[in-house]
């Protein structure tokens, strides 16, 4: 009895220890103002010199501004832009931005797993301007609407349209995105419907939800050697019996498919005194337990508006905003 009273006391603490830090970095305001770089897993890692997405732009909007999640690396910034730009010239509706980075990137309090280094940005599949005809002015009372039947077995081909399928083609044939994530049953229609080059279908990858949004990862920036680049992608245009088997999934329940504030995060994060660390994996280095960290600037009490992005290794990117 008492090695397993040990096991729950160390399962709960590392659960308390990770909320704590995905508070603290939630808390953080603003971005370091150091070199861009995208540092370690998009699960586990941070993000430092952060660019923010404006609110709104041509093509795009940004949804819940309350959330201050419109923080990402250069290069993912500009890939939203040149989308918000195509979808307007060619007449396919107005994109609505969900979550990119925090302005520090970490763990969030809620809603996902990664989004950790600003390489991350959910955009919703809604393309009607007039979606936020009544929404309040930080746009945080409209939800994302599903293209999925109600019973979430089906695509809706009365929401689905053409125009869908050219925003995710123009996304994944911009060379800095490395995959998308959509739902299975969007990946079976654009398997079905997509003529002539079917390259850029490659990059499309069924995954768990994702009927109301798609997730576009870009690949790791040139100028972030400590970001950890995924697994390459198999080859083809993954029509085939790896889709087979995401479609046989039952459907999840309705009520799982909520948001919640306090739902499942990135990996443990233990507290450590002077700030918030957890491993990251560093591709190509001898020592893999570089990691980002949360620290106050010299002569500076401890506080989320000074915290700023580092290695263990004393390289930091100091924080020079007032």
């Amino acid at each position: 009895m008492p090695s397993n009273r040990l096991a729950l006391f160390v399962v709960l603490s590392a659960f308390v220890s990770h909320a704590a830090a995905s508070r603290d970095w939630g808390d953080v305001s603003s971005p370091t103002a150091a070199t861009p770089e995208a540092i370690g897993e998009t699960g586990a890692g941070c993000l430092a010199g952060g660019v923010r997405l404006p609110p709104e732009g041509e093509g795009y909007k940004v949804m819940h501004l309350e959330r201050n999640r419109n923080y990402g690396h250069p290069d993912l910034i500009r890939s939203i832009i040149d989308l918000g730009h195509a979808t307007a010239q060619g007449h396919w509706g107005e994109l609505h931005v969900g979550d990119l980075s925090q302005p520090r990137g970490g763990p969030m309090r809620f809603g996902h797993r990664s989004h950790q280094t600003g390489i991350d940005a959910d955009v919703w599949f809604a393309l009607d301007p007039n979606l936020i005809r009544n929404a309040d002015g930080l746009r945080s009372n409209i939800p994302a609407p599903s293209l999925l039947t109600p019973d979430q077995t089906r695509l809706n081909h009365m929401l689905w349209d053409i125009r869908h399928a050219r925003v995710l083609e123009t996304a994944a044939r911009d060379p800095h995105v490395d995959r998308i994530f959509v739902n299975a049953h969007i990946k079976q229609e654009l398997c079905r419907s997509v003529r002539g080059d079917r390259s850029w279908l490659r990059k499309i990858r069924p995954w768990h939800r994702h009927d109301d949004h798609f997730h576009m990862r870009l690949a790791c920036p040139a100028d972030s050697p400590d970001c950890v680049p995924q697994k390459p992608l198999e080859p083809g245009d993954g029509c085939d019996a790896s889709l087979d088997w995401w479609l046989s999934l039952p459907a999840p329940p309705a009520t799982a498919r909520q948001p919640s504030r306090a739902g499942p995060l990135a990996r443990p994060a233990p507290r450590l005194q002077g700030g918030i660390e957890w491993p990251v994996i560093s591709q190509g280095l001898t020592d893999s337990t570089r990691l980002c960290r949360g620290f106050p600037r010299p002569g500076r009490r401890q506080t989320p508006d000074n915290r700023t992005c580092a290695h263990r290794d004393d390289r930091s990117f100091d924080d020079t905003s007032s």
